[in-house]
């Protein structure tokens, strides 16, 4: 069972996310939040993926990126970014940041999978971003 955290400090979004993925999948999700939310959960339990939004009121996607990217165990987590920040600053900064993939809102359902499933099938091969 492939574990996946979903970080958006929208309900509705991240449950949007997750009926996206859900789809033909055997994924199991955590929902967080805030960026302080998913730092802990991290913390707390190994996942196999995190989708991430970089605009949180707390702690931020940048620094969460910043924060799995620190830790030993949990360098080669696949990140992949969903954000409505369609500009190239920030994507440039997601991807120096260690974010694996960089997507924007709106995205498809068959994108956003897509995605997850190509990050997930480089990370089992043994490929890093």
């Amino acid at each position: 069972m492939t574990e996946i955290l979903v970080v958006d400090d929208s309900k509705v979004m991240r449950e949007m996310i997750v009926a996206c993925l859900r789809v033909g999948e055997d994924f199991t999700f955590t929902h967080a939040a805030s960026g302080l939310e998913a730092i802990e959960k991290l913390a707390l339990k190994a996942f196999d993926l995190v989708v991430l939004d970089l605009n949180m009121p707390d702690i931020g996607g940048f620094e969460v990126i910043e924060f799995i990217r620190g830790q030993d165990k949990l360098q080669r987590l696949p990140v992949l970014v969903v954000t409505t920040r369609g500009d190239e600053g920030s994507r440039v900064r997601a991807l120096a940041a260690g974010a694996s993939q960089f997507m924007t809102k709106p995205f498809t359902p068959d994108a956003i999978l897509a995605n997850v499933q190509s990050m997930l099938r480089l990370d089992a091969a043994g490929f890093h971003e």
